[in-house]
């Protein structure tokens, strides 16, 4: 499942799942969130998107720095998640690669581990180019490969329980993939037009409920999250098993699971 079809399956992800992507990945997402800003030159009186902004935690984040923030997502629910969490605010309903705005509109766009969940990420990226004025600021966060423990539990958690994951999960056309490393970032980056790139790496330990850090792929979330709803009662239960006996290693005195992950951050200038 490639291209067109990649984009499809992953908003299908995501619909009417704002609530469990708060419980489990939303807090996880929040953690570069300043860092993405800073990569921004994000400040008062700025105009920024925020594209794929999920339930609005990064443009909050922009307004309340002082900015004048537009904040788009595909997702209603999520929408309406925003329009609590990031009051002020505005609201659009859109996807990359093509977003309704003029060219050079904002100062600065953002996407916060967006690039991850699109089918053509080379185009995602010029869209924002497009909407920054000349010196503006793009900035993304993606996951990087290899992946570090936390995102690799998943998959270990699969290869305990004996489940293989399907064949056809969806992935993007060879073509338009790239290195999910920081000369990876840059070169798509650079490759979009953008001037000055950038990339580094930014590693942090994600403490969370382990229940709620489970309740993301017991909803559908995420690749792991359509392994996991696809299995018969009896292997989701034997998942589970195994997730608890993996995470027994990372767990705190007060039951938090503490896991190292890390995420890529780059940024660029648009000449």
């Amino acid at each position: 499942m490639i291209g067109v079809d990649f984009d499809a399956h992953e908003r299908s992800r995501w619909a009417g799942r704002a609530q469990a992507y708060r419980r489990s990945f939303g807090r996880l997402c929040a953690y570069p969130t300043g860092a993405l800003l800073d990569a921004a030159a994000v400040r008062a009186g700025r105009r920024v998107i925020d594209v794929g902004t999920g339930p609005g935690t990064v443009a909050a984040a922009a307004l309340a720095r002082g900015a004048q923030v537009v904040a788009v997502d595909a997702e209603p629910g999520m929408l309406a998640a925003a329009r609590i969490d990031a009051a002020g605010a505005g609201l659009v309903g859109a996807a990359l690669p093509r977003l309704p705005f003029p060219d050079g509109r904002f100062d600065a766009a953002v996407a916060n581990f967006v690039l991850n969940h699109v089918g053509d990420p080379a185009a995602a990226v010029a869209e924002l180019r497009r909407l920054v004025r000349p010196g503006g600021r793009v900035s993304v966060t993606l996951w990087p490969s290899p992946h570090p423990p936390l995102q690799r539990l998943w998959g270990e958690a699969l290869d305990a329980a004996g489940v293989t994951p399907p064949a056809d999960l969806p992935r993007l056309a060879p073509e338009r993939d790239f290195p999910r490393t920081e000369e990876g970032v840059t070169g798509l980056l650079t490759t979009a037009g953008l001037v000055d790139a950038a990339c580094a790496t930014l590693s942090w330990t994600h403490r969370a409920d382990p229940d709620d850090w489970w309740a993301g792929p017991a909803a559908g979330i995420s690749a792991i999250g359509l392994v996991v709803q696809r299995q018969e009662p009896a292997v989701r239960a034997r998942i589970r098993r195994a997730y608890d006996r993996l995470t027994a290693g990372y767990r705190d005195a007060d039951g938090m699971v503490a896991l190292p992950t890390a995420a890529l951050l780059g940024s660029a200038t648009v000449e």
